[in-house]
């Protein structure tokens, strides 16, 4: 007979979340290794692309001696090569990296291959190295992901346990790269694991707090991007234009999501037209890469100097310009024609612009550009990406700005609201409709969940005559009355039966059953709640006709 829980629950958990938490822990030192790797890498592909020589200093391209015209030619060399190993070695290598890891886990069973792990580090810091306009969280998290999948397949893990420990190694590495960890378990939670339970919320922060830790140790402590507000920073005029300024901007992040597509199309129909294999693609975007950085070299590489510069306040115009303009130009061209890189970096340093030149228009002092330009910032990230808490608590974790909380929230929830309206799917989720997979990334109760067996069973006059037996003498299958209608359907799912008794706990003896039918009352209460408007005065009233109406 089929065990049954005595208790219900709030959460569904067990003893294993001990080993995973254990086994986050061991991945979260791993990820935050290979992120400190990764970003090594590309200060070392940058010395060597741009300065010729064998260093692992943090540069920019910008401040290479090289000619103007050699210039352009270093992104179609890195793209040509990022071309090669996706050919040679995985075309899982080509991308931004995130959405690669939520196709691992839906299609996958959270399943990476150790190639993958392997190639796209190297390829994204060819990639950055050589002058791509992208960030390198993108690579990391799929990179971490990956150290975290090649484990738990080790480990002989379930498909939900595999998932777990790929998305914990996915946070550890986005909390080793920014001294993030609270918005890397965010970002987790609303991007990767599609659910909100201990089992899983549990070893991801885990994960990401022992990379946090390690990256003080390796990397030093945050805030990356300091920004200095006093404790009683004005911040009434902020809190104003917060969401005006934030759904203007989610305007933007849903025009740069159409642009990046658009050129991703445009490769698609010309390759397809020109017998232009994909593996040339990224060298082709190298060109508009190497074009894009002779006019304006500061849009060459990671450019974390230019969101610093941004975040201080009083940036001068050129850059903001050059910014908004060439720097998306670039980055939507590169990363659309299948080259390995992230777009965290690049989405916060124009969201950032926006904000400091809406700033600089209406004349503010330094302290507010600064602060008009993390709001920019945050709200680029709610709404290109979908994740309005996550970039609350990014934006502040960058920074340590606290001041800046209040009139944050205003403006990533604007920009998100406005993405939401405008575009079916976010700048990530995107990629994977396009090759046929639709992702939902509301989260609700299970209206099964709320709705009890003995609100909507088929009452039996006769059960006593059915039965009289002791627990013992229970059929194999059946439902308790006082369990929810979700716990039916997943034992109708388990046992193959449509159809199941009801047995009353107290006494032991069948009082109804509960089929098919019965359980889709939960979900016209649900239909219900959503699409009956009404003015309700009397509220007992109001209960009793949703009653009525779940067993009709």
């Amino acid at each position: 007979m089929i065990s049954r829980l005595s208790v219900l629950r709030d959460f569904t958990v067990d003893r294993r979340v001990w080993m995973l938490t254990a086994v986050a822990t061991f991945i979260g030192a791993g990820a935050a290794l290979l992120a400190v790797f990764l970003l090594r890498a590309i200060a070392f592909a940058t010395n060597v692309f741009y300065y010729h020589r064998l260093s692992l200093a943090m540069v920019g391209p910008a401040g290479s001696n090289l000619p103007r015209l050699l210039m352009i030619a270093v992104p179609v060399v890195g793209g040509l090569l990022v071309g090669l190993m996706a050919y040679y070695g995985s075309d899982k290598i080509r991308g931004h990296g995130i959405p690669e890891a939520i196709e691992a886990i839906l299609l996958r069973g959270a399943r990476v291959e150790p190639r993958v792990a392997l190639l796209k580090p190297i390829s994204a810091a060819i990639a950055i190295g050589s002058g791509g306009p992208f960030g390198a969280e993108g690579p990391i998290i799929m990179t971490g992901g990956a150290f975290g999948s090649l484990v738990a397949q080790w480990l002989r893990l379930s498909d939900a346990e595999r998932t777990t420990l790929l998305v914990a190694g996915a946070a550890a590495g986005m909390s080793a790269t920014f001294a993030s960890p609270v918005a890397a378990i965010l970002l987790a939670v609303e991007l990767l694991l599609f659910e909100w339970r201990p089992r899983s919320l549990v070893p991801v922060a885990a994960a990401s707090v022992v990379a946090a830790a390690l990256r003080i140790v390796l990397l030093g402590a945050g805030p990356i991007f300091p920004v200095t507000l006093p404790a009683n920073f004005p911040v009434g005029r902020a809190l104003v234009v917060a969401c005006p300024l934030g759904m203007t901007i989610g305007l933007v992040a849903a025009g740069l999501s159409r642009l990046m597509y658009a050129c991703e199309d445009a490769f698609e129909h010309i390759g397809g037209k020109l017998h232009i294999h994909w593996a040339w693609w990224p060298a082709i975007g190298g060109i508009g890469v190497g074009v894009g950085g002779f006019f304006f070299p500061r849009g060459l590489g990671v450019g974390y100097d230019n969101i610093a510069e941004l975040l201080r306040g009083n940036a001068p115009a050129y850059l903001l310009i050059g910014i908004i303009a060439a720097k998306s130009l670039m980055w939507a061209f590169a990363l659309s024609s299948g080259t390995s890189g992230g777009v965290l970096a690049p989405l916060l340093m124009i969201g950032a612009a926006l904000g400091e030149s809406a700033a600089q228009l209406a004349h503010l002092p330094v302290q507010a550009q600064a602060l008009w330009a993390l709001l920019g910032m945050g709200a680029m990230l709610a709404g290109a990406l979908g994740v309005p808490l996550t970039a609350i608590l990014f934006s502040l974790e960058l920074t340590h700005a606290m001041p800046a909380l209040l009139p944050l929230i205003p403006a990533c929830v604007g920009a998100y609201l406005v993405t939401s309206l405008l575009m079916p799917r976010s700048i990530l989720t995107e990629k994977l409709a396009r090759r046929g997979h639709h992702l939902s990334r509301e989260y609700g109760v299970d209206p099964l969940e709320t709705v009890y067996v003995a609100d909507v069973m088929r009452d039996l006059p006769e059960a006593d005559e059915i039965c009289t037996g002791t627990a013992e003498e229970l059929p194999e299958v059946f439902a308790y009355s006082d369990e929810t209608c979700r716990s039916v359907a997943e034992q109708m799912a388990v046992s193959g039966v449509a159809t199941l008794p009801v047995i009353d706990r107290q006494t032991g003896k069948p009082c109804g059953s509960i089929g098919l039918i019965e359980l889709l009352a939960g979900r016209r209460r649900a239909i219900r709640r959503e699409s009956h408007r009404s003015r309700a005065m009397n509220p007992a009233a109001e209960s009793e006709a949703a009653t009525a109406s779940s067993h009709t």
